[in-house]
């Protein structure tokens, strides 16, 4: 593995993560530390809509960094388990000291290992995988592959969903989505770009996501007040890209 500086700035009350760059990996308002800062990780819970709860009751990330998913999932969702899959033992370390990062190993696992490894060794299955690995020039290598998606997939239970920031990929997006695709039989979502960029897809396995506006918009509104996490520009944004059709979002 190519050996990159781990660095931490902050600006304007906001402490930011890079691998050796001015690439963002991750950030943290200091004064509300486990809300989150990025507008695509936000987006990257949005399977909270997509799902009835309780829902997950385990998580698989796959990718630390500043530890953003990984902080809300914990503060948030009490009833989900979490495992961190995390190929540098540094990027824990600058979690742990520069983000809050909680020491819950019950609750919150963290994993030193690749990613692909991982996976090929591990039995268990996630309700909710969250696909955020890139390396210090925004590429994310192995796990944007037929063969690794393939994997997430048979790691998901009958509820389970895949979300994947596929930002970073060196051809567009599309490439991406078309392997997401084809490993999960076209049952995914490719959301539209929220306001930094970033596509999130979703995919899903077993039971059918089948969900109208109004449900969307109700389960958002629950989870502003539950949690802060405001997903409703989320809903109305697929609402103007037309991912409605008849009515409702099918995937």
């Amino acid at each position: 593995m190519a050996r990159y500086s781990i660095d931490i700035s902050e600006e304007a009350g906001i402490r930011s993560l890079h691998f050796g760059s001015d690439w963002v990996q991750g950030a943290m308002r200091v004064r509300r530390p486990f809300d989150l800062e990025l507008a695509y990780t936000r987006e990257m819970m949005a399977g909270l809509l997509l799902r009835d709860a309780p829902w997950p009751k385990n998580a698989l990330l796959v990718g630390l960094g500043a530890g953003s998913l990984a902080k809300f999932i914990h503060r948030n969702l009490p009833q989900t388990r979490s495992t961190v899959v995390e190929i540098d033992e540094r990027v824990e370390l600058a979690a742990r000291l520069h983000f809050r990062l909680p020491d819950d190993p019950l609750r919150l696992n963290v994993v030193i290992a690749d990613a692909v490894d991982y996976l090929l060794r591990e039995e268990r299955s996630f309700d909710l995988i969250l696909l955020d690995g890139f390396d210090s020039s925004g590429r994310a290598g192995a796990l944007d592959t037929a063969a690794f998606y393939t994997a997430c997939r048979a790691h998901l239970t009958d509820t389970g969903l895949l979300s994947v920031n596929l930002l970073g990929r060196n051809r567009g997006f599309q490439a991406s989505a078309a392997r997401i695709a084809a490993a999960f039989d076209d049952r995914c979502c490719v959301f539209p770009s929220c306001d930094s960029g970033n596509v999130i897809a979703f995919a899903a396995v077993g039971e059918k996501v089948d969900v109208d506006p109004d449900t969307l918009k109700a389960r958002a509104e629950a989870l502003r007040l539950e949690s802060g996490l405001n997903l409703l520009p989320t809903v109305a944004r697929l609402a103007a890209a037309g991912a409605f059709s008849g009515g409702r979002l099918c995937f």
